[in-house]
């Protein structure tokens, strides 16, 4: 069964705060291979409440350093991941979080992932919106850091802006279902992967 799950930008947002400055133990920093701004905004999405797809090479996910996603810390990756682009070889209607690209006139909000390009059109840096300044919108994100940062003051040739809408998983619930139906056991709601990382210290069970 393939479940669908609302993103929580409120906790996206939260753990920008909270990370934006410094980084989290659980996960490598890659500001020395490329950068980090994509796997920080990853992490964000992960505690917005994305689950993981762990599709070789063309999912989204990280284990360790060296297995990890190209999506998962890729500017074009995650964006094609993210919107389904059939070049990218998926469809929008799999496993993991997913978002539909809106334009600024449409309106941004907290939560809202943007992606700048320099003037030839080559995107290279993604930040999460954190906050507002009147019309401006306040950025999160890693190399180099920032905390609510208006994004006026980048210098950048374009820039996109992503709405995560939510995240798909498959659960089985066959044999919960059979359990509760013959009165042998209730299996309550396991942690979601948002609540470990915006615990102390818990880290998720991959």
């Amino acid at each position: 069964m393939l479940i669908d799950i609302p993103y929580d930008p409120a906790r996206a947002v939260e753990y920008a705060k909270a990370w934006a400055l410094q980084r989290n133990p659980l996960f490598p920093d890659f500001a020395g291979i490329g950068g980090d701004c994509t796997n920080f905004v990853s992490q964000c999405l992960l505690a917005g409440g994305a689950t993981m797809n762990d599709t070789r090479d063309f999912g989204w996910y990280y284990f360790s350093p060296e297995n990890r996603a190209p999506a998962w810390s890729g500017v074009e990756y995650l964006y094609n991941f993210l919107t389904g682009d059939p070049e990218y070889l998926r469809e929008n209607g799999g496993e993991g979080p997913y978002a539909r690209e809106v334009t600024f006139a449409e309106g941004v909000r907290e939560g809202d992932v943007v992606q700048l390009a320099d003037t030839t059109g080559d995107y290279y840096h993604t930040l999460i919106i954190t906050g507002f300044d009147g019309q401006i919108p306040l950025v999160c994100a890693h190399n180099d850091d920032a905390y609510m940062r208006p994004l006026s003051t980048y210098r950048f040739g374009t820039a996109r802006f992503l709405r995560p809408m939510g995240t798909r998983l498959y659960a089985d619930t066959t044999a919960a279902y059979r359990e509760l139906l013959q009165g042998m056991a209730y299996r309550p709601p396991m942690l979601t992967t948002a609540e470990i990382l915006l615990g102390r210290g818990q880290a998720p069970t991959m």
